[in-house]
């Protein structure tokens, strides 16, 4: 009895999400029918975890910041943009199907290399992604260089925008000059995971 007792919570245990932090190992996934994401080792890739429907992530499309802010490493070869929509079937943001990615990206005029639809949760949840928008820097060498929230003012208000410090620009250009970001980890904020 006690080594099923034992059992379980061991297994209960390995079910809980764990976020992954900063100097980490990033964790594989496939970002397209013939791309992983380990296939960009050796350059910078940013992951930003998106729901169309969740304020917080309206504050920062409707304004432009977000697509601003993908549009600074569009054109440099070094960085990938990865977008990705953890939303389950029946649940805000879930986008239905493959065709419906390129809708989706035209919509919102996003600036970025892939859209990933993980319906099953497991790419959200082996990262610990809690909230939209949800941003991770992961370095060359293919580990979290940055993990939490777009910036620093969690608000779902546009006004705020122009007064937060953007932790994807300011981390980047940390990075691409050698140094760590500053902060390597902020609490994220905004809607939860529709897992």
């Amino acid at each position: 009895m006690k080594k099923l007792i034992l059992n379980f919570i061991l297994f209960s245990y390995s079910t809980i999400t764990l976020a992954l932090n900063p100097g980490e190992q990033a964790i594989d996934f496939k970002v397209s029918k013939s791309k992983k994401l380990s296939d960009y080792k050796g350059q910078y890739i940013v992951l930003e975890w998106f729901n169309e429907g969740c304020p917080y992530v309206k504050k920062h499309y409707s304004s432009g910041n977000m697509q601003a802010t993908q549009a600074l490493y569009q054109e440099n070869p070094q960085v990938k943009w990865i977008t990705i929509v953890s939303s389950a079937e029946g649940k805000q943001g879930y986008i239905d199907s493959e065709e419906d990615i390129g809708a989706t990206i035209k919509n919102h005029s996003m600036k970025i290399d892939h859209l990933v639809r993980d319906t099953s949760g497991k790419v959200g949840q082996s990262y610990g992604a809690k909230t939209t928008p949800q941003m991770f820097i992961i370095d060359p060498s293919f580990k979290v260089a940055y993990a939490g929230a777009i910036d620093s003012i969690a608000s779902a208000d546009t006004s705020d925008i122009s007064k937060a410090k953007n932790y994807i620009t300011s981390g980047m250009s940390k990075l691409m000059l050698g140094e760590k970001p500053n902060p390597q980890k902020s609490k994220p904020y905004g809607c939860s995971v529709k897992y």
